[in-house]
Formats: structure tokens, C-alpha cells, sequence
């Protein structure tokens, strides 16, 4: 393994050291993890990679028109004191 030499400001080098401590490392497997952190994780997957796998899983299940009908939406994103209002308003019609 090659070494390398870096300049820190003095915070940094002092929040090198902590890390390092509380980790039960050395400075050099800090900075080795902090790269692979950096350089090795893809960018942040779009909602239809994390959750593309879900995308037809229900099959036939639930209504044909469950994205394009506004009547599926009702109550949707009311707590439960809120849909009991609106329950309660209906029955009253």
C-alpha cells in the first residue's frame, strides 16, 4: 500500500483524531472508509429503481382505474378524527 501525505486545517485533523478514536481506528483506515464511502456508493436511485420491483405485484387485485379515478383519493391524507368529520357530513346529506 502506497502512503500519501494530505494538509488538514486544525479542525478537520481534530475531528480526524475522534472519529478515529471512537471508532477504535487509525487515521489512515478513517480516511480509506470515508473515500470508499464517498467514491463507492452510486448516486441515490430514483423511486422506480428502489421500488421497481414492487410495480405489478398486486396483479388483478384492486380497481382498473385506481390512478385516473378521484373518487379513490377521498380521505386520502386526513388523520382519523378528520375522516370520522367527513363520514359523519356525509351521512347527513
Amino acid at each position: 500500500m502506497r502512503a500519501i501525505s494530505i494538509k488538514l486545517p486544525d479542525p478537520l485533523e481534530r475531528k480526524l483524531d475522534a472519529l478515529a478514536k471512537a471508532r477504535g481506528q487509525n487515521r489512515s483506515e478513517v480516511i480509506r472508509d470515508a473515500i470508499e464511502a464517498l467514491a463507492g456508493s452510486p448516486e441515490k436511485p430514483s423511486a422506480l429503481d428502489a421500488i421497481g420491483h414492487l410495480v405489478g405485484c398486486l396483479d388483478d387485485e384492486g380497481p382498473a382505474d385506481l390512478a385516473t379515478n378521484p373518487e379513490h383519493m377521498k380521505g386520502f391524507g386526513l388523520d382519523n378524527a378528520q375522516l370520522r368529520l367527513l363520514r359523519r357530513r356525509k351521512a347527513m346529506k
